[in-house]
């Protein structure tokens, strides 16, 4: 299979398994920080057991994609805490659009004709799924998951910087630091879980957030970061499918067309990209 179908399927599995997120934390009934800190510990001993002698190099790139990584979990869960789950996904997912600009500065990387449809595609796809969702809500909550959104840009940006290395090393580093940024909440209310609540917990850290890091790391190395970030819009649209299926949520008529605009946007850019680099 061609390098760059693989990192595509991989950056399409890695959003899947982002999508996991909004269900199972649904199911563990503790706080947000203590989830992202203990989700965060498993995540970081999964992708240990894949990469085992990890390469830590402290480069410039590594370090700051570590930091931007770890402040788009930290920032996001505190943001989920202050608005609306919808504002807090909308509002971070502006990170496409800071990656068009910064990775063309930053890194060379020319968007393409197909990227800026795809782009229009998927703004106006997200703002029809969360058309219904949307409120004003808390000024600081907005606020935090704009700044999500410009993390989660230079992470994935900082991340292609190594495509020629092993960048999945800062992703075990934002692991470590999320989990001592959270270990003090950890340890001022420790986990009191059922059954459900533990296995849900160990589903977030080993697949969710720890698989993903690895398909993520895999799949920024062979396309444009670009790219990478209109596949990971998937994520907002599968995380609603999988409560749909397991809680009965039914999705709304324009959640559905929204949906299937940003589907269509990722599918069209996707090929036409791939089609681009097999020929080159």
């Amino acid at each position: 299979m061609h390098p760059t179908v693989i990192a595509i399927l991989s950056l399409v599995f890695c959003a899947t398994l982002w999508s996991l997120g909004g269900l199972f934390i649904k199911l563990v009934d503790w706080t947000p920080l203590g989830i992202a800190g203990a989700r965060s510990l498993l995540g970081g001993l999964t992708i240990l057991a894949f990469v085992r002698k990890p390469k830590i190099t402290f480069s410039a790139p590594q370090i700051l994609a570590a930091l931007c990584n770890a402040g788009t979990m930290i920032l996001f869960v505190y943001a989920n805490k202050l608005t609306t789950s919808a504002n807090a996904i909308l509002l971070q997912y502006g990170a496409p659009l800071y990656v068009a600009l910064f990775a063309w500065i930053l890194l060379g990387e020319r968007p393409r004709w197909e990227h800026w449809i795809g782009l229009v595609l998927i703004l106006g796809g997200m703002t029809l799924f969360f058309r219904e969702k949307v409120s004003p809500g808390n000024s600081l909550g907005n606020l935090l998951a704009i700044l999500s959104g410009f993390t989660f840009a230079f992470y994935a940006i900082f991340m292609r910087m190594q495509k020629s290395g092993s960048p999945v090393e800062s992703i075990l580093l934002a692991h470590l630091l999320v989990f001592l940024f959270s270990l003090p909440s950890i340890l001022a209310m420790p986990p009191r879980l059922s059954g459900t609540g533990w296995v849900s917990l160990s589903v977030l850290g080993i697949f969710q957030i720890g698989l993903s890091s690895v398909l993520f790391a895999r799949g920024i190395k062979g396309i444009t970061t670009l790219q990478a970030m209109l596949i990971t819009t998937l994520e907002p649209i599968l995380n609603p499918l999988w409560v749909f299926l397991v809680l009965g949520e039914t999705p709304t008529r324009n959640a559905l067309l929204g949906g299937s605009m940003i589907l269509l946007a990722v599918t069209l850019s996707s090929l036409v990209s791939a089609y681009r680099i097999r020929r080159t």
